[in-house]
């Protein structure tokens, strides 16, 4: 593939609060620790303070994990060493790894891992996946599309999805699918739940390249948390933390992501993730019969932290808490919505990453790379309005004025002239011209519209071409990266995680434009 970078802000995609972060707008530097630059890694190493106690829980939690899944990571024993630092993005357990940027997060953090050994070859970096075992959202993650298919797996079950088994009726959408491939066939079938089946095909995926895949959802680890739970619980101080920067944002201008709660964690249990409200003096777990006296709540804490699940919130605390990081990547809302997040990390001695956007890009094949040719289209002009587009290339390349602009010109000089000479008649007769006007003008926009129509028959292949390209790039209007599944590509070109691999650049945040040389297996 060949690689092209553009402006971020040339493409439409972000949003005024994400570009004002990568071009480090003075206004949202109070919100932040370290702008990501490769240089401020060497004092976010010498800041970052991790106890040797909870490397050795990490590492013995991790190990563990790989163990009960069959699989081993040489990165894990690093994270005991006091001279390792990981890196990390995070996302939902999306079937069959759901939307393109999914891909595109891991191998971004994959490569800053990378990066930061050649500038800092003292230290070992291991980039992390998180994966959100513990979200509750089912639709979202149910589904995947390809080749203009959306394939979904129904299930009643409830509660955190990492526990979810594999049930009957994904068994069958694995099996009824030839095209998928025997790694994800493996993954599914021979996996006791969700979390681990995630856990399988992604370190069969990006595993060579040292990630490593997190868990969160465990005893051990919560217990490393349990005095953050305890204050959230009694003093609810993120709720008022994160409303008071969210405060100071929209004074600038900017739209909260995130909305905090009083409390902000979930009960957790087999086929339950709910709410924890306080109410009439006790804790009450929402949609359910279950309340707590504070009593009983700190016991529980205490001896079952696992029942405990952070929202969004107190997540990237949770995160940040239990490993050695430097940095997390993620997409414009991620990164926006950490921003709300810095008084709360402040509030509980926690180091803040830097925030870092993955990388973006768009992939261009073959045919629709012989398509943009053909019309001359720039790569700028892709991300233009489809309806805009067509209305210009009509302009542009019709031997007449679809606008009639010359015709509405010599038009309006007669009426004109019209109207001073009933002046010397009868002034009342103006308002007359006017509405003669009126009508004529709308005579000749009937008849624009008609010449243009004419014109889009006329040059029906061309329009058809820039169809064909939008849907491509832009399926249902939505952004290819955020709808197409990675197989799209990935079984067109089994290269294809390679070359990304090769072409991304962590810390460059301009959009890229990726083209095909040609070479795929599958049109």
């Amino acid at each position: 593939m060949q690689k092209t970078s553009i402006d971020p802000d040339c493409t439409g995609q972000f949003s005024t609060f994400f570009l004002d972060y990568i071009y480090q707008k003075e206004n949202l530097k109070p919100f932040y620790k370290l702008f990501p630059k490769i240089e401020n890694f060497k004092q976010a190493i010498r800041e970052r303070s991790f106890p040797q106690q909870y490397r050795e829980v990490l590492a013995g939690v991790l190990e563990n994990q790989y163990a009960e899944a069959g699989l081993e990571s040489t990165s894990i024993g690093l994270l005991r060493e006091s001279n390792t630092f990981t890196v990390t993005t995070g996302h939902q357990l999306n079937l069959m790894t759901g939307p393109l940027y999914f891909i595109y997060k891991i191998v971004s953090t994959i490569n800053l891992a990378e990066r930061l050994k050649r500038e800092y070859p003292d230290f070992n970096f291991v980039p992390i996946y998180w994966m959100a075992t513990e979200d509750h959202d089912f639709a979202e993650i149910n589904h995947f599309q390809l080749d203009g298919e959306k394939y979904i797996w129904d299930s009643t079950q409830k509660g955190a999805v990492g526990e979810f088994e594999i049930d009957e009726n994904l068994k069958q959408l694995i099996k009824n699918n030839r095209f998928i491939p025997d790694f994800f066939k493996a993954a599914y079938l021979e996996s006791k739940n969700l979390g681990e089946a995630v856990l399988r095909y992604v370190n069969h995926l990006f595993g060579e390249k040292g990630l490593v895949v997190v868990d969160g959802n465990h005893r051990d680890l919560k217990r490393l948390f349990v005095p953050v739970i305890q204050s959230d619980l009694l003093e609810k101080k993120a709720n008022d933390l994160v409303q008071k920067s969210t405060a100071s944002l929209e004074t600038l201008g900017y739209k909260s992501q995130i909305h905090p709660r009083e409390i902000n964690f979930f009960y957790l249990d087999k086929g339950l993730r709910e709410r924890i409200v306080q109410q009439d003096g006790h804790y009450q777990i929402t949609n359910t019969d279950l309340k707590f006296s504070w009593e009983e709540i700190e016991r529980m804490i205490e001896s079952t932290p696992e029942k405990f699940s952070p929202n969004v919130v107190m997540r990237p605390l949770y995160q940040e808490t239990i490993l050695p990081n430097l940095a997390y990547l993620g997409g414009p809302a991620e990164v926006v919505y950490w921003l709300q997040l810095k008084e709360v990390f402040d509030f509980y001695g926690t180091d803040f990453p830097m925030l870092m956007p993955r990388n973006f890009a768009m992939v261009i094949d073959t045919n629709t790379k012989r398509k943009i040719k053909s019309l001359g289209l720039t790569h700028q002009e892709i991300f233009q309005d489809f309806v805009l587009w067509k209305k210009q290339y009509i302009e542009q390349h019709s031997k007449l004025d679809v606008c009639l602009v010359y015709e509405k010109e010599k038009i309006n000089e007669v009426i004109e002239h019209m109207k001073k000479d009933v002046e010397k008649v009868d002034m009342t007769l103006q308002r007359s011209v006017e509405s003669m006007k009126v009508r004529i003008d709308k005579i000749i926009n009937h008849f624009s519209k008609k010449i243009r129509r004419a014109e889009e028959r006329n040059y029906q292949d061309s329009i058809s071409k820039m169809i064909a390209i939008h849907a491509a790039l832009f399926p249902k209007e939505i952004p290819q990266e955020r709808f197409f599944n990675f197989l799209q590509f990935y079984l067109a070109d089994e290269n294809f995680l390679q070359q990304l691999h090769d072409l991304f650049d962590p810390l460059d945040y301009r959009y890229i434009i990726l083209e095909s040389d040609g070479k795929e297996k599958r049109a």
